[in-house]
């Protein structure tokens, strides 16, 4: 029987606005497996991002509990959930979050350098994960004069670099266009099968979470259908995708216009220091 990596009981979240309570998360149970892509999904305000947060350590629960890799984490000081953080959790933004003035290598290497990884070691690392998202030209670009669909692959790679036992992600894809979009996600779900790694995605998209191997709706702080999804043409897709990569890592990623919006990387800090 397969040893869920995380386990939530009767999690609740509640703020108080004046005299009222107002309940982000109402009494949420579930547990995700090892090596799973799950997608959490649901409209703005249903509390799918306070969940999120709550699951990597970022917000306290009201009451609860949240399990991860065998570790009660709603009991855990500042400092104890930023270590967690660290050893076990990888991020991946909406906005990239990536530093302009650093090339990929750089860029992907930057969480490694937290944790003291010698230079040499790390942008091995970095090289190495750039290739499995399929930028191995694209290596020493500087991040600015990359394509959305391009700075988003770092951003994975970054996440992955660490190498994590979970990866959050938060609306990935929502500043690319529709078919980088399906290319980031057909990625995202070979890298977490062959990783054997555990993927939790936010999305307000039924469509994106499609992608994912379950799905949790989430309505007003509660949890009212958990969706498996089969994937029968997966086979065909990732051969398909491979043969793609092979071809050209530019090809998937619609050139320069890749991206609906690439005013999204402001918060340049932010990767590197949840990372």
């Amino acid at each position: 029987m397969a040893i869920p990596i995380i386990q939530v009981k009767n999690l609740y979240k509640i703020y108080k606005v004046g005299d009222t309570k107002v309940y982000a998360l109402h009494g949420v149970d579930f547990e995700i497996y090892k090596g799973e892509f799950c997608a959490i999904v649901g409209p703005s305000g249903s509390g799918k991002s306070t969940l999120l947060n709550m699951l990597a350590g970022l917000e306290k629960p009201s009451k609860g509990e949240i399990v991860i890799d065998k570790v009660h984490i709603e009991h855990m000081t500042e400092n104890q959930l930023v270590e967690f953080r660290r050893k076990r959790v990888g991020f991946i933004f909406q906005s990239y979050n990536l530093l302009k003035t650093l090339n990929a290598v750089e860029n992907v290497a930057l969480p490694l350098s937290f944790r003291g990884v010698p230079k040499k070691k790390r942008n091995a690392i970095a090289e190495k994960y750039l290739k499995l998202v399929g930028l191995e030209k694209q290596m020493k670009h500087m991040a600015n004069a990359m394509s959305g669909g391009q700075q988003q692959r770092v951003g994975i790679a970054r996440a992955l670099a660490v190498n994590p036992r979970i990866i959050f992600a938060d609306e990935p894809t929502g500043n690319l266009d529709s078919k980088t979009t399906m290319e980031i996600l057909k990625l995202m779900r070979r890298i977490v099968r062959e990783q054997q790694q555990t993927l939790i995605m936010v999305t307000h998209d039924n469509h994106l979470a499609s992608y994912a191997d379950r799905l949790f709706h989430i309505v007003d702080g509660k949890i009212f259908k958990i969706e498996q999804m089969h994937h029968e043409d997966d086979d065909l897709e990732e051969n398909e995708h491979e043969n793609k990569m092979e071809e050209s890592p530019d090809s998937v990623d619609g050139g320069p216009d890749g991206s609906r919006d690439d005013s999204g990387h402001t918060d340049d800090g932010q990767g590197a220091a949840i990372g």
